[in-house]
């Protein structure tokens, strides 16, 4: 099947880009010929950097080229604001562009809220009722989409991918926190991540867990949440447990990422606001146990997983970290749980299988026996 996506992609920063680029490497596994049309940045085989985020020809640029490309089934990865400006409102030119020609097409919606706002609502409705299939990460995504627009039928669950992977070895070493137990708190600085709060109660954590360190990796994006930042390294700076904590800070390419998530023997997650998670599939990739907020994403996660706690109140984060942390058998079950729940459900390979399916109920001729090949 020749499958082109329409995304961000990698090198450029973007969490839904490195979600395309992993389900991209495992349909091709699967025998499929697959082509990204993304924005000036990307890069790759069969990438197509042809398009500028504020350009008003963004539609016509991208259907010009997909149309020469003439794939079988057009996916589109969905995030307001990534198709120009008034939420992105050039992805309904897009879609209606290819619904003229007869082009499928399934969109993935990265972002439902269980509240969806009137603008956001406009957008969805068109998307929802126009496209081939929807495809979201949660069950209550859907839930959200058909008490609003119906078209249940069209409206796939399917869970973001996770890769097969084991951890790197030395890791501690490797980023120098030898001799140490590592609470790892991961991802973009701003106040949606809840990080301000693990780094207000890590005094109380360290007195009840000795030999452990915070370390908070990540970094800003562009010039977002600026004073929040700046009271968030202050607190930092000020904390009485500051000798106990590290920052690492950067745009980390994906081995240095791997790394710091290896040597890890916890990663909190105490967002605040959200549904799916890059980060959540990053923890599992390597096994490591979590404490979460009690977001729905994540008490569906942990609850499939058995990989850690979902916690609600601070003496609930400091209770559950704690016993993680000071307890060797208990953190080797978790792993062994999780490493269960990656290879039975949510390995890219299968996640794969489960878009083609999407992809082979929409298309106009049954592709099902043929594969692609193709020899240098």
């Amino acid at each position: 099947m020749r499958i082109a996506f329409v995304s961000t992609y990698p090198p450029i920063e973007c969490g839904i880009g490195t979600y395309t680029s992993y389900l991209n490497e495992a349909l091709k596994h699967h025998h499929n010929e697959t082509f990204i049309i993304s924005y000036v940045g990307a890069q790759g085989e069969n990438v197509f950097a042809i398009a500028s985020l504020d350009s008003h020809s963004l539609a016509s640029d991208i259907f010009d080229v997909s149309d020469k490309i003439t794939p079988d089934v057009v996916h589109i990865q969905h995030e307001f604001g990534l198709y120009g400006n008034q939420k992105g409102v050039q992805v309904v030119e897009l879609l209606l562009r290819y619904r003229l020609v007869g082009e499928p097409v399934v969109i993935t919606l990265h972002t439902v809220k269980p509240e969806i706002p009137p603008d956001e609502q406009i957008i969805l409705r068109i998307l929802v009722s126009e496209s081939q299939a929807i495809i979201v990460h949660e069950r209550s995504q859907k839930d959200t989409l058909v008490k609003l627009f119906g078209q249940s039928r069209k409206i796939h669950v399917i869970p973001h991918g996770v890769r097969e992977l084991s951890a790197i070895s030395e890791a501690k070493q490797k980023i120098k926190l030898t001799n140490n137990k590592i609470i790892l708190l991961c991802g973009y600085f701003r106040p949606s991540k809840g990080f301000h709060k693990i780094v207000k109660w890590f005094p109380e954590i360290a007195k009840k867990c000795p030999g452990t360190i915070l370390v908070i990796a990540g970094k800003s994006r562009g010039l977002q949440y600026r004073e929040y930042q700046s009271a968030f390294f202050q607190l930092i700076n000020n904390s009485p447990a500051n000798d106990k904590i590290e920052v690492l800070r950067g745009q980390f390419p994906q081995h240095t990422f791997d790394t710091i998530i290896s040597a890890a023997d916890l990663i909190v997650l105490p967002y605040e606001a959200g549904a799916q998670s890059g980060i959540m599939a990053q923890c599992l990739a390597f096994h490591k146990p979590v404490v979460t907020s009690d977001l729905p994403a994540f008490q569906r996660l942990i609850d499939e997983s058995g990989g850690g706690y979902v916690a609600k109140s601070k003496q609930d984060y400091i209770q559950k970290i704690s016993k993680i942390i000071n307890d060797d058998n208990l953190r080797q079950r978790l792993q062994n749980n999780i490493k269960k729940h990656v290879k039975k459900q949510v390995n890219w390979s299968t996640i794969a299988e489960q878009h083609i399916k999407v992809y082979q109920s929409v298309v106009k001729v049954p592709y099902g026996k043929a594969r692609h090949v193709f020899i240098e």
